[in-house]
């Protein structure tokens, strides 16, 4: 996530359970097929034009160079890949979903996007100064492999960002927010996106995401990673979590 909100399969709308939050990456890559076309617009939607911000402020937290290279894992379209490439760094965007992959390339021929699984990344050791994923590690079936994966690329000394969804801080703010992700985000959705029936699946995994504490001891369990460290942004909505390669 992809770069950004829905990232898995449902297959009725009402009936979401933990259970369907268990998917295995062909399902994702099918879910992820199914909203290709009109993806990044739906994205723009349902969180109020608060994607491009999110987007940006992950470039800033990798702190990335002219020269450098940076991976970004769960690309989707590509739009988030743009965004990293605007530091002058060299930034290659990888997702299981051939879908995404086509209609990224379709309006963004210039960004390098792979296929690839975030479990079985299709690069040597150690080849990134840098590696970010946005609203995608929630939809991998096993987060902490995923982690080691993405330290595996990742040169000695390099980085690591995790932009995703998070718990608001604010007590109210929090329930008015949970009663948006469930009854009104569907229905959003429903106006815009090409499969509406998988922003369920997003309210809901989102709900049973940890929170800022919780995905940071995650982090630093999963190693090698160390110094782990987070931003909340938009009052927590979304969470820069920070880390740097062993």
């Amino acid at each position: 996530m992809g770069d950004h909100p829905a990232r898995a399969v449902i297959w009725q709308a009402c009936l979401v359970t933990r259970a369907d939050l268990d998917k295995q990456p062909h399902e994702v890559a099918e879910m992820f097929d199914g909203v290709a076309s009109r993806y990044d617009l739906t994205n723009t939607v349902i969180s109020f034009g608060q994607d491009r911000g999110w987007r940006r402020a992950t470039r800033a937290a990798l702190g990335l160079r002219p020269g450098e290279r940076v991976l970004d894992v769960g690309a989707g379209t590509g739009v988030s890949t743009e965004e990293l490439s605007r530091s002058g760094a060299f930034a290659v965007g990888a997702d299981i979903s051939v879908g995404m992959l086509r209609a990224g390339r379709r309006v963004r021929a210039e960004v390098p996007l792979l296929a690839g699984d975030a479990l079985k990344l299709p690069f040597a050791d150690g080849v990134f100064d840098a590696v970010t994923i946005s609203f995608a590690l929630r939809n991998v079936v096993d987060t902490a492999a995923a982690l080691r994966e993405f330290a595996r690329v990742t040169r000695p000394g390099g980085r690591l960002v995790v932009c995703e969804f998070s718990h608001p801080t604010n007590g109210p703010f929090r329930t008015v927010y949970l009663q948006y992700l469930m009854r009104s985000l569907p229905t959003v959705a429903r106006a815009v996106a090409s499969n509406p029936e998988a922003y369920v699946y997003l309210a809901e995994s989102i709900r049973a995401w940890p929170d800022q504490e919780g995905l940071a001891s995650r982090i630093a369990a999963a190693g090698p990673w160390d110094r782990v460290g987070w931003r909340n942004l938009s009052g927590g909505i979304v969470a820069l979590h920070r880390a740097t390669r062993v």
